[in-house]
């Protein structure tokens, strides 16, 4: 496996859209991108193509949708199979799956839902994290979710994922905008969480949009990835990065994709604080992969 660290900058989730934006980027930025390795557990095809020469010149992260890590289940052997053949092939920066679980008696549901922070959740969550990183031979890392309604459980939810880190070994994916949304869905209080959170465990951090549900609108707002950040959760993320110092930092967009440069403008938000709060370099010096 690469040695090889994320960049301590902002950087994004790549989309085809910007395979070309990325090859024709300055690469003395620290600019780095997050893909969804789900997307090119293929054997071939153009998507491959372009990731395998984006990854010659950057660094890049896989970062988990479908592996359902909190679920009350054995993982999938077949899954992590593929997953092996990615990181084998892709050699990735870094790697992270979602405390959530999205499978259940073999049907799929096209949602990451969160366990309650349970005892018991919590031994199924350690047993399919040993897993997975015993079975792709590297250390991951986990994101917490994103709440819609209040979830009983015997422990506070930062409680819960560190204790995770604490009997796996594993890191955190810090996800500010789960915790913004989840602390105007539920009333808990973002800032005791972000303050929660141990330095030397956040591996990295998310940016994200979100929006009000069509119904009920700022009452219930959806995790949707398709909008941009909204000036609470860059609050929650300064404050963050004023305690922790910089942290590689992905932005976000899964729906309604901008143009590259509007989101570059948000990377370039992000960079702003890591220099400014978090003392990261101004410029990273990046070498090609070998």
């Amino acid at each position: 496996m690469t040695s090889e660290t994320l960049p301590q900058k902002a950087g994004f989730g790549l989309k085809p859209e910007y395979y070309r934006n990325v090859m024709e980027a300055p690469r003395d930025e620290g600019l780095w991108v997050e893909v969804h390795p789900e997307n090119y557990m293929t054997d071939g095809g153009p998507r491959r193509a372009w990731l395998e020469m984006i990854r010659a010149q950057r660094a890049v992260s896989f970062h988990g949708v479908g592996l359902s890590l909190a679920g009350d289940e054995p993982l999938d052997a077949a899954h992590l199979a593929r997953w092996r053949e990615v990181i084998d092939r892709f050699q990735p920066t870094q790697i992270s799956e979602h405390v959530a679980w999205s499978v259940r008696d073999g049907v799929y549901y096209s949602d990451l839902l969160p366990a309650p922070a349970t005892r018991k959740a919590l031994d199924r969550l350690v047993e399919n994290i040993d897993h997975m990183q015993s079975a792709l031979g590297q250390r991951i890392l986990i994101e917490n979710p994103a709440l819609y309604i209040a979830l009983k459980g015997d422990m506070a939810e930062p409680d819960f994922i560190v204790e995770a880190c604490q009997r796996t070994g594993c890191g955190i994916l810090l996800d500010v905008n789960n915790v913004f949304v989840s602390e105007r869905n539920t009333g808990r209080d973002g800032d005791a969480y972000i303050d929660a959170i141990p330095a030397d465990l956040i591996g990295e951090i998310h940016m994200a949009g979100h929006a009000p549900d069509p119904l009920l609108g700022e009452a219930l707002l959806i995790d949707n990835h398709g909008a941009p950040i909204v000036d609470g959760v860059w609050k929650l993320y300064e404050r963050l990065i004023t305690r922790v110092g910089a942290k590689p930092t992905l932005i976000e967009r899964d729906a309604n994709i901008p143009p590259f440069e509007e989101l570059m403008g948000e990377v370039a938000q992000a960079n702003e604080i890591l220099i400014r709060v978090g003392k990261a370099p101004a410029k990273t010096v990046e070498l090609a992969h070998a």
